[in-house]
């Protein structure tokens, strides 16, 4: 069995050609351009190793997880729009560089060249596989939409929240995972495990972007903390505040939201830490990695086999990064 490192260096060299034509050069070099900057390629990285815990990587594989990065890119490329963002991966987003109309039809096309890969897979489980895709896709956007939804509302629930990273984030981890596991002639059982395996990895892997958010160290984390709190986000933290701190400090949060002053972040730094919240985020994050450990478990596969998986979820949840 390979490592997540050892299939990333391979799905890297698989991707590194070019995914789009040459002409017309204006649209398709925008569409290559957001590929070339680079990113963490779990996601496809993922698909392979969800093929390898069942059997040696099949050809399918790689057109299935060449797929899945086209799709999480185009949904980029349209998020950086919405999100009027100016900066992607440290180089300017598609848009600031291309502008918004070109955008847009970049990212059409890259969809577009996912499903093109898709079309190449064995017709035996193509349509098992359109259907995931599909179903995942449409989730994808209503999580992006439940997303934009809660910019404008005063208050989100722990559930609500979840729900939506759920659909956001977690499900396109999940159908990678199980994606891969059908190519690799996974029983409906162990496709469910494996799915399940990826759906709370993905939100233990949030609470924990979130936390480190708020209190990672600034100089492993790469950026400043306390981003999510200078934009007024609704993170796990500040919804957990906002259900569980004292009256007077709900009301201190809502004061410091609505008037932003300049120690905004060490105000509500010091109620999440009063309130505990950073300890109730450590606990819940680890709750979320527990269930997903279960269902990796119960796979029906030797315990050798599922080592890169178990090593990988320890390190997206426990990472300072």
């Amino acid at each position: 069995m390979q490592s997540f490192e050892q299939l990333l260096k391979q799905f890297e060299n698989h991707f590194s050609t070019r995914q789009f034509p040459a002409e017309p050069a204006s649209l398709y070099d925008a569409a290559q351009y957001i590929l070339s900057i680079g990113g963490k390629r779990v996601r496809p990285v993922l698909c392979l190793m969800g093929n390898e815990l069942f059997d040696e990587i099949k050809p399918d594989a790689w057109h299935v997880a060449t797929a899945i990065e086209l799709f999480h890119n185009f949904t980029l490329i349209h998020d950086d729009i919405m999100d009027a963002a100016p900066l992607r991966r440290g180089k300017e987003t598609v848009h600031a560089l291309h502008g918004v109309n070109t955008a847009i039809l970049a990212g059409d096309v890259t969809n577009a060249m996912a499903y093109d890969h898709l079309a190449q897979i064995n017709t035996s489980i193509i349509q098992r596989v359109l259907f995931l895709f599909n179903k995942t896709s449409f989730q994808v956007c209503e999580g992006q939409q439940l997303d934009m939804d809660f910019e404008t509302r005063d208050a989100v629930s722990f559930d609500e929240y979840v729900k939506m990273i759920e659909l956001k984030t977690s499900v396109l981890l999940a159908a990678s995972l199980k994606l891969g596991a059908m190519i690799g002639g996974a029983s409906v059982g162990n496709t469910e495990h494996i799915y399940e395996y990826g759906r709370n990895l993905g939100i233990a892997f949030q609470v924990q972007d979130d936390y480190l958010d708020a209190f990672g160290d600034p100089a492993k984390f790469g950026k400043q903390v306390g981003g999510d709190i200078k934009a007024n986000k609704k993170t796990f933290l500040m919804i957990h505040a906002m259900e569980s701190a004292s009256a007077q400090q709900r009301k201190q949060l809502a004061e410091l939201i609505k008037t932003n002053p300049a120690d905004k972040v060490e105000q509500v730094l010091s109620i999440f830490t009063s309130a505990g919240v950073d300890e109730w985020a450590m606990q819940l994050k680890n709750e979320y990695l527990e269930k997903a450990m279960k269902h990796l478990d119960d796979i029906a596969v030797m315990r050798i086999r599922k080592e890169p998986l178990k090593a990988l979820a320890e390190f997206l949840v426990k990472r300072e990064y």
